[in-house]
């Protein structure tokens, strides 16, 4: 069984166009661009400060649509990875195979 029916997905992104292009190469079409930032954005998102894009995608045929979102400020926070990667190819040797 397939999708039955979206009406909206959030996606945080952290190259706007490039996600943009990525969502058209695959049917979806832009609806429009827009800056968001003020009190009711830093009191949607729970932090002041807030500058964002967003981006809104429609699928093919009207009724789903994708919200592309970058966050220009605050400044991004990476976190550390809780565990080393574990991957055949970079898995130490004694544990290849596992």
């Amino acid at each position: 069984m397939g999708i039955q029916r979206m009406d909206n997905v959030a996606i945080v992104v952290k190259d706007l166009d490039g996600a943009v292009d990525f969502f058209t190469e695959l049917g979806m079409e832009l609806e429009g661009r827009t800056p968001i930032e003020g009190l009711f954005a830093d009191q949607t998102v729970g932090i002041d400060g807030i500058r964002s894009e967003i981006a809104m995608m429609r699928t093919p045929d009207g009724h789903g649509r994708v919200e592309l979102t970058t966050y220009h400020s605050p400044a991004l926070i990476t976190p550390e990875p809780l565990a080393p990667r574990r991957t055949p190819w970079a898995a130490p040797h004694h544990v290849r195979g596992r």
